[in-house]
């Protein structure tokens, strides 16, 4: 009965959380930079950012192409999360003046040589996107879809455009005309205005003008502010060949927006499928109360009735007659093989966990948003250092379970392991990434600061917290270990450890796998995810996922005198790891238009690298929930 009670308040408590979650769903945001007000004439700043591409996935500084210059380049300072991103923000030689309107503005003529107009048709080819900032906006391209009111807004614009006949023989196109609109919202009272939107038009035009070229004079015949001819379409495009002028210019309006600056963020992430996400959330709890009513019945039926039963038992003959669980209670607490390494994993696994859960905390209640670019990682970098406390805590507290006594060795390989892979893999991509000449590879600088992070700060705080867990008195275990190992009886075919174990990833990855497709579009096809209030309830479904396959099969290995559970119970929920690499595998055939080598290494080092995350995390949570419960049904029965 005590069970049950506890039952009832654990589904209480997690309904009552998820009401809460859902009613928090469209998560607000807190920006992250205060509002800055604009009196008429003074000069904005725009600044210039990567070049994107999603068919090759290396960013490029704008400046790696000829264009416009300004006097003097001067870089803007990056976080951390900005330059692992391949972000490199710069000042531009574009010139707004608020709430001035310029027409056909000339930025400057270039005359591009073999290498840069072959350095331009190669961008252009490669889909290459200009990101631009104005105010922390990010420059968008308002593009109408006939089913739709409202635009959907691109991040950036086309470097250019290929002609009809496109190929090696096929003309390229430069983008050289830009016409910007600065939304901005007006005080009244003061007079004075906030920016709340920053969008462009771009236009192909192969600029004509009098006279000889001079660079303040020229009066174009194509674009013309005396007549207030400006430029409307590409009915005349600019092609790129060597030694062919290139003229770029630009024009200003200025629109007032209704839209105040709190919510100015708001077009940038509208959200046009939530149906879709509600759907995932659904099906993933369709998945969690049918693991829980099998739970329930295990917990509440069964397990009561076996509990019961072995307790009033009498005769030590009437015992070895029964067969089940209790049967394997000498050897169900045996120290497992590879228990060091166990308890390695079981740490990283804690540290992920603790990690993830603050980020998303922090994320729901708007601190991460997408206006504080480069936050979100800089956050979970930080964080992940910080909690090699508890890794540390958590790997030997179990370690001191397995009768272990060098709990600095355990510590180490705590500290080092995880992290070791990763950075192995990791700077085998960045060598990639540095041979293509991409700003995304990191420089030493970052490097040293990441090798400082980890060594300086996350190494030690591993050791201090596997000096406080081994010097906390090691659990008991509710039974005692025989001497002698019980032999395990053969197996049905159903629970041979491969099967069972890929069986058991299989509904953990099914509740996750619909928001795990926004969460792909969102770091491979360059768009915001900001629905931080559905990924946490996703987040919680996936926990309880986790627990509660885990804690079936292992009672399932129990029931058949099969008392190695302590590697399969990681492993178990670990396996959901391997479908999200095959889920991932099967998105980059069917989403990407990744052609090149080095981009597909890169997303799949990548994807490797969240796919070992995702196993270390769910392994830790499938492990934990059946150390409970293998205590929690041990502790219940009379053992003589």
């Amino acid at each position: 009965m005590e069970s049950l009670r506890s039952m009832a308040f654990s589904t209480l408590t997690i309904s009552a959380i998820l009401l809460l979650l859902i009613h928090g769903a469209y998560s607000f945001y807190l920006p992250g930079v205060a509002p800055e007000d604009f009196n008429q004439g003074d000069e904005l700043k725009v600044k210039v950012n990567k070049l994107t591409s999603t068919k090759t996935q290396l960013p490029y500084s704008f400046y790696s192409l000829p264009f416009c210059r300004p006097k003097k380049i001067v870089d803007s300072a990056e976080n951390l999360g900005e330059v692992l991103r391949g972000d490199r923000i710069e000042n531009s030689p574009y010139l707004f003046k608020m709430r001035e309107p310029r027409m056909c503005n000339i930025a400057c003529k270039i005359t591009p040589d073999a290498k840069s107009a072959k350095d331009f048709k190669e961008k252009i080819n490669d889909e290459y996107r200009v990101n631009m900032i104005l105010d922390n906006l990010p420059l968008v391209f308002p593009a109408r879809r006939p089913d739709q009111e409202s635009p959907i807004y691109q991040l950036g614009y086309y470097v250019g455009l290929k002609g009809p006949t496109g190929g090696k023989d096929g003309k390229y196109f430069i983008n050289n005309h830009l016409s910007f609109t600065v939304k901005f919202h007006r005080d009244p009272i003061t007079d004075t205005a906030r920016i709340v939107g920053f969008e462009v038009k771009p236009f192909s035009v192969k600029h004509e003008y009098e006279g000889k070229w001079n660079e303040e004079n020229t009066r174009l015949t194509t674009c013309d502010p005396h007549a207030k001819q400006t430029v409307i379409n590409n009915n005349n495009p600019q092609d790129v060949e060597d030694k062919k002028d290139i003229i770029f210019t630009y024009d200003v309006d200025f629109k007032e927006s209704d839209v105040k600056w709190a919510s100015r963020w708001d077009a940038y992430l509208l959200m046009n499928d939530d149906q879709i996400h509600w759907f995932s959330i659904v099906n993933s709890l369709m998945i969690v109360l049918f693991l829980s009513g099998m739970v329930a019945m295990i917990m509440l039926r069964t397990l009561y009735r076996d509990i019961s039963k072995y307790n009033e038992l009498e005769t030590q003959e009437e015992a070895q007659e029964e067969t089940g669980w209790k049967l394997v209670h000498g050897d169900v607490f045996r120290p497992p093989q590879n228990s060091d390494l166990l308890c390695v994993y079981v740490g990283t696994g804690v540290q992920f966990f603790g990690m993830i859960l603050v980020t998303m905390i922090f994320a729901v209640l708007g601190f991460l948003s997408p206006s504080n670019r480069g936050g979100l990682m800089t956050a979970m970098l930080l964080l992940w250092v910080f909690m090699g406390l508890f890794a540390g805590y958590a790997a030997s507290r179990l370690y001191k379970i397995f009768k272990g006594t060098e709990w600095k060795r355990i510590a180490l390989r705590t500290a080092v392991l995880f992290p070791g892979v990763v950075s192995a893999i990791f700077l085998v991509l960045n060598t990639l990434i540095w041979g293509q000449k991409s700003s995304g590879a990191v420089p030493f600088g970052t490097m040293f600061a990441l090798l400082f992070l980890w060594f300086g700060i996350s190494v030690p705080l591993v050791f201090v917290g596997s000096y406080v867990g081994f010097k906390k008195p090691a659990m008991e275990d509710p039974v005692k270990t025989n001497k002698i190992p019980r032999q395990i009886p053969e197996q049905a075919w159903y629970m041979n450890p491969i099967f069972s174990i890929l069986i058991g990833g299989i509904l953990p990855f099914g509740a996750v796998f619909i928001e795990l497709f926004f969460i792909l579009t969102s770091i491979w096809l360059n768009q915001f995810y900001y629905i931080f209030g559905f990924l946490f309830l996703v987040f919680v479904i996936l926990l309880v996922t986790c627990a509660e396959i885990t804690i079936v099969l292992c009672y399932f290995q129990l029931c058949s005198e099969d008392y190695l559970w302590w590697w399969r119970s990681y492993l178990t929920s670990g396996s959901s790891a391997l479908y999200l690499f095959l889920y991932a595998t099967f998105y980059f055939f069917t989403k990407l238009e990744i052609t090149k080598l080095v981009s597909g290494l890169l997303y799949f080092g990548y994807m490797l690298i969240a796919s070992y995350a995702f196993f270390v995390l769910t392994g830790t949570i499938g492990f934990y929930a059946c150390f409970w419960f293998t205590r929690l049904i041990y502790s219940s029965v009379k053992i003589d």
